[in-house]
């Protein structure tokens, strides 16, 4: 069996992912597939979430106003070393 985590924070990145993890997850004897969200973009990413029924297993909801793309990616690598 493989395991598989997919890390992702934007509406874009989910529409192209959620197709792909519905897939992955019809298989459980093939594939252990788990979801991060970054959520950097939370009120656009939930939607469509919600739409293809993908539930996060982890969440590191690191929205901030005003954020910098440096800020983000430093709280994405904190964020994701409790995931792995």
């Amino acid at each position: 069996m493989s395991r598989i985590l997919f890390v992702f924070g934007t509406r874009p990145e989910a529409i192209k992912l959620c197709p792909l993890i519905q897939r992955l997850r019809a298989q459980p004897d093939d594939f252990q597939v788990s979801v991060c969200v970054t959520a950097q973009h939370r009120d656009m990413l939930d939607p469509v979430l919600e739409a293809f029924r993908v539930r996060p297993e982890f969440d590191l909801d690191l929205m901030q106003p005003g954020q910098t793309l440096c800020g983000l990616t430093a709280r994405i690598l904190a964020g994701i070393e409790t995931v792995l």
